[in-house]
């Protein structure tokens, strides 16, 4: 019988940084219990990758895993274009329009590939004694009075105080518990690839919105590099996915209006469904959800990854209040003060998602002219602007304390 003070479920990002958190803060003995191994880092970029605004990289910084990302892959963007397709109306943001946070950022985010991500964190984690990795599979879970139990399938049975679920969108931890869930399917597809851009990417973002859906095309470490995320309909999506490969940099091309130059497929192509999740408990006996385990968002804005490694950030607050103020790990008050917090903001996010999707989905003529307008008027509002920059970067008041570190770049 194994015995540990957490169990985290799943060792993706979210869980890998829960781990150390968790450890910075409160130096409980933590087990991850995640089958999955760890990819290696080829040649060619990843086609899964993460914008990490600065919320997220001053986590990553308390933890000590920023340099090891560092060394890695990486790319810095300090402004972002989005445009309506067949239409006028555009935004540009950049960091030199927060004069305040110029003095010391020079970019707004990072797009890092999600597995270069997860083996900095595992690089980490495998060098703290008080954390054991254990690669298998759970076979039952059982919630006691006081500890969790977990059956494991190749080793023995292991007991915990507090079991975090980080198991992704499909939680097995949320089935057992069965929690229920608010499901929407946005009926789209996400299809992401690697491509080459004549023009360079100019350490921008990029997103256009089409009658489709949005196209993003994100900046890799090489100038003429970008992963692109398109959100299609299911049938446009493996039309573009299996068709040949002149067919589809010309139908990309087209989409990105030219503003790249021509665009080349440089990887194989993949697509998946898009929905959007919140579970209607983030918090339930000795279980606590973070991640995608309890939230999933439209791409559109990137955020889902950030708003995971906030939860985490807000788990390890919550813990070390717990043990400031002497209280058991699952102490049902501060519990549902977190869940509150959490849900909250996954709300709040989901919510701006789905009005930004939205407003963009009338493609009528009349619209498209008022949108336009309305684009054209708010580039050239500041104050505004300002506060879409602070919101992309995640800086904002109600941050958690592992994400309000600063440290000169």
């Amino acid at each position: 019988m194994q015995h540990f003070d957490i169990t985290i479920v799943g060792g993706g990002m979210v869980g890998l940084s829960a781990a150390l958190a968790i450890r910075k803060v409160c130096r409980l003995s933590v087990a991850v219990i995640d089958p999955s191994p760890l990819a290696d880092i080829g040649d060619e970029p990843g086609l899964r990758v993460s914008a990490i605004n600065d919320a997220s990289e001053n986590l990553l910084r308390q933890l000590d895993v920023w340099p090891l990302i560092k060394q890695q892959r990486h790319q810095a963007y300090n402004h972002m274009h989005v445009w309506d397709k067949d239409g006028y109306g555009h935004l540009d943001f950049d960091v030199s329009d927060m004069p305040a946070l110029a003095k010391d950022k020079t970019d707004i985010g990072h797009i890092i590939e999600n597995d270069i991500i997860r083996q900095a964190l595992w690089q980490k984690v495998s060098q703290d004694s008080g954390i054991a990795i254990i690669e298998d599979r759970i076979s039952s879970m059982g919630m006691g009075e006081s500890e969790v139990f977990l059956s494991l399938e190749k080793q023995g049975p292991l007991l915990s105080k507090l079991l975090i679920a980080a198991d992704g969108a499909n939680s097995w931890v949320r089935k057992q518990l069965d929690i229920a869930v608010t499901f929407r399917d946005y009926d789209h597809h996400a299809l992401v690839a690697t491509v080459s851009v004549e023009q360079g990417h100019q350490n921008t973002a990029w997103q256009v919105f089409l009658d489709s859906g949005p196209l993003a095309f994100l900046p890799l470490y090489e100038q003429t590099m970008c992963s692109i995320v398109w959100s299609l309909p299911p049938e446009k999506a493996k039309q573009f996915t299996e068709c040949d490969r002149d067919s589809f940099n010309k139908a990309i091309t087209a989409a990105s209006d030219g503003k790249l130059g021509r665009v080349k497929l440089l990887s194989e192509r993949i697509f998946f469904p898009l929905t959007m999740r919140l579970a209607r408990e983030f918090v339930k006996q000795r279980a606590i959800f973070i991640g995608d385990a309890a939230h999933t968002i439209h791409p559109l804005a990137g955020q889902g990854v950030n708003l995971g490694l906030v939860d985490v950030a807000a788990l390890a607050q919550t813990l070390e209040q717990i043990l400031a103020q002497g209280k058991d790990l699952d102490d049902n008050k501060l519990w549902q003060a977190f869940s509150r917090w959490r849900k909250s903001d996954a709300s709040e996010m989901m919510a701006a998602m789905e009005a930004i999707k939205q407003g963009f989905a009338v493609q009528d003529k009349l619209p498209k002219i008022i949108r336009g307008v309305g684009m054209s008027l708010l580039n050239q509002f500041a104050p505004v602007k300002q506060q879409m920059i602070k919101h992309a970067m995640g800086q904002r008041s109600d941050l958690p304390n592992l994400c309000r570190y600063k440290q000169d770049l």
